[in-house]
């Protein structure tokens, strides 16, 4: 059997941990990339790894140009900038400093979880509601005969890059949600803007991160400069007029929201984080706590592609499942999962346990909201048979949408 060859115009180097060469295009001239260049025979050069992220490497003699453009060096922290602005928790020691695996528990142990997930549920809502909603700007694209089932399947969940045809301003702010102070970008800081939270990957906690942006840092702060007094002026022929206008302001200061509301598709539930959870207040009226918590959120991932009834799979097989599962997938996991502990406990059981552990998670989500003046509500945004597809991949079906009472 002839020896595996690199696709032509391709880097030449085998990538051992891949099983694949490197796909990178090498200079004209040269068998290797600017990253494998050190097997090139006739180079001298020598390359190192970069100091601020040994992922990558730079020639040696070129080092001190490479780090003044390298994508990893430290930049300037923008004026939306503020550390752990929305991290949650300070207080470490309520943290249990080694959380121990679901496989390490006895039976009578992850009995006990169980029950404790039950009379916690118990009482919450279980069937949500189901409510699809389209835009306009969808409909000539869902229309469109050009556009084939897959092409139908993906306009049906996305609508990015739809409105940007419109007269509308795009800013990006590149910035960790956790260090996000929204009051302090300036276009909201000028208009003083409503805003509209919609997120469609927060993965786990950074659902959390972004529910205390909007509404800790961005409405709290907005509401504290609305309730200041108004400066006083001196009387003259013009008071009346300017008391009206003194009172169209305040009409609008009541109508202005800070945050008009926010839409979340929920998912990666087996991400979240205790240290950011914003919903530990109520974990702990019904009697739990980090420890629960941080089981609750590993079993949360059995409702869809948690414990397979068949685990036994061929390397190749494995390699597949590695290259077509999306960025948001939980991998299965034996020893997280708690296998050789439950195998009595039959699959629709185990899904039915992971489920609620996402219900849960996210009803301590609900009351943090309502407790601040929402309406929140759990919801189902897609059609039954696209949740059973989503199923399969680890996406939650869930949708989180609220609103600030009047």
């Amino acid at each position: 059997m002839a020896a595996p060859q690199p696709e032509p115009g391709r880097c030449a180097y085998f990538v051992a941990r891949k099983k694949r060469f490197c796909r990178m295009v090498p200079a004209l001239g040269w068998r290797f990339c600017g990253e494998h260049g050190q097997q090139e025979k006739e180079n001298d050069r020598k390359r190192i790894p970069c100091p601020l992220d040994p992922k990558h490497t730079v020639y040696e003699d070129q080092l001190q140009k490479h780090l003044k453009k390298c994508n990893s060096r430290e930049k300037p922290k923008p004026v939306y900038f503020v550390q752990d602005i929305n991290a949650g928790l300070k207080d470490v020691a309520e943290i249990p400093e080694k959380q121990v695996t679901l496989s390490s528990l006895s039976k009578e142990e992850l009995e006990n979880l169980i029950i404790k997930l039950k009379k916690a549920t118990n009482g919450l809502e279980l069937d949500l509601k189901e409510q699809i909603l389209s835009h306009k700007a969808l409909h000539e694209a869902l229309n469109d005969p050009k556009n084939g089932e897959s092409a139908f399947k993906h306009l049906k969940q996305q609508v990015d890059g739809k409105h940007k045809k419109r007269d509308s301003v795009f800013e990006r702010l590149q910035v960790d949600i956790q260090h996000l102070c929204l009051n302090k970008v300036p276009s909201l800081e000028k208009k003083r803007l409503p805003v509209v939270g919609i997120g469609k990957h927060l993965c786990g906690a950074a659902t959390d991160l972004a529910l205390r942006c909007l509404v800790e840092s961005y409405a709290t702060c907005c509401e504290g400069e609305n309730e200041e007094p108004a400066a006083k002026r001196p009387k003259n022929d013009k008071t009346e007029m300017a008391d009206k206008s003194s009172a169209d302001n305040e009409r609008n200061k009541e109508d202005f929201k800070p945050v008009a509301g926010i839409v979340i598709a929920l998912c990666c539930h087996h991400k979240c984080d205790w240290t950011h959870y914003v919903g530990r207040e109520f974990f702990q009226s019904v009697g739990l706590g980090p420890v629960e918590f941080h089981y609750f959120q590993r079993m949360s991932s059995w409702a869809t592609c948690g414990m397979r009834e068949t685990i036994t799979t061929t390397s190749e097989e494995n390699e597949d499942h590695t290259n077509n599962t999306e960025e948001h997938d939980q991998p299965y996991s034996k020893t997280e999962s708690g296998f050789d502990t439950l195998q009595g406990l039959p699959v629709e059981e185990r899904k039915e346990i992971g489920a609620l552990c996402k219900l849960l998670i996210d009803h301590g989500r609900i009351k943090y909201l309502q407790q601040r003046g929402y309406r929140a509500t759990l919801q189902y945004y897609t059609e039954s048979a696209l949740r059973q597809k989503k199923d399969q991949k680890c996406n939650s079906p869930t949708f989180l949408e609220d609103n600030r009472l009047k």
